[in-house]
């Protein structure tokens, strides 16, 4: 692959501007659904941008006593690995071939879609701000829960596919859904997902009536716009990843009937994370671990591996 294809790839497509354009479209479903929800009319449709355009030009301001360097680089981390998930993701959904990608991209992409969650608490620890610290130290603690249940249920379509960690040949394997198995890893990830996009009820790190914002605090202007922008992104990455490892992705082998299904099955994954977000009260970061551990999800996610073990 040459340099000049592979920036073609990661700054325009799929990469940073095919992200950047639908994570605003889905910024603005999550605020209207949310409107909807609470009986409000919702912005207009070009808002998300506005609101970018606008952060952008505002001035940045550094906390005295912070760690300059990293509490301005650790937006731009964020956004980066987003960027870069997004364009592995979206490469498996495009060419689906067997050998298509490299051996373990599944594996980096579970990791790049970490990364956000670290920037936040890198900039939250950066700042020198104590409450950024608090809702740092939060963001700790829920990365600790929800990767264990959510890597054990990325297994599920592992053992399905046949043992194979590339993401195209998971994709064309078979739909994990299909089985008893797959449910059960699906509802696991689909509830750690909710936690690693920081929305209600396990939004504790950030805790806007609590924290006032928590690791976000003391950020401005273009490195809290950047970090706003992930948040979109991942919003937009996450259901895509899910559907690509669980329910058969948005391939293009099928013609046009093949990605208008898969785009319905993203929306409704997005529309199930938009409903748990404004039906369900913040719950303590205690009590997050205990869900996440506990049988319920790290349970459920068990029981799926052991059941896809036995073929079902």
């Amino acid at each position: 692959m040459s340099p000049l294809w592979m920036a073609f790839l990661i700054l325009v497509f799929p990469g940073f501007a095919f992200t950047f354009a639908f994570a605003m479209a889905f910024a603005w479903i999550d605020r209207k659904v949310t409107a909807r929800v609470q009986w409000r009319v919702g912005p207009p449709f070009l808002q998300p941008i506005y609101d970018f355009v606008k952060l952008l030009g505002k001035e940045v301001i550094v906390p005295l006593g912070g760690a300059k360097v990293l509490f301005l680089l650790a937006p731009l981390l964020g956004l980066s690995a987003a960027t870069l998930a997004s364009t592995l993701v979206w490469q498996a959904n495009l060419w689906p071939r067997p050998g298509r990608g490299f051996v373990g991209d599944l594996i980096v992409a579970v990791y790049l879609l970490t990364i956000p969650s670290l920037s936040v608490i890198l900039g939250g620890f950066a700042s020198n701000n104590r409450v950024a610290s608090l809702g740092s130290s939060r963001e700790m603690k829920m990365i600790l829960s929800y990767e264990l249940p959510f890597i054990v249920a990325l297994i599920v379509p592992i053992v399905n596919a046949g043992g194979s960690i590339r993401l195209g040949e998971i994709l064309l394997g078979q739909s994990a859904v299909s089985h008893p198995s797959g449910i059960l890893a699906f509802i696991a990830a689909i509830l750690c997902m909710q936690a690693k996009l920081g929305l209600v009820p396990f939004d504790a790190a950030e805790a806007e009536t609590e924290l006032m914002s928590g690791p976000f605090v003391e950020y401005s202007g273009a490195p809290l716009a950047a970090i706003r922008l992930t948040r979109s992104m991942m919003l937009f990455v996450m259901p895509v990843f899910l559907i690509t490892v669980f329910w058969g992705g948005i391939t293009t082998e099928g013609g046009v009937l093949s990605v208008i299904v898969g785009s319905l099955k993203v929306l409704l994954l997005l529309v199930i994370v938009i409903l748990l977000r404004n039906t369900s009260p913040r719950i303590r970061i205690d009590q997050a671990i205990r869900f996440f551990w506990g049988p319920f999800v790290t349970g459920m996610a068990v029981l799926a591996v052991v059941l896809s073990l036995l073929g079902a």
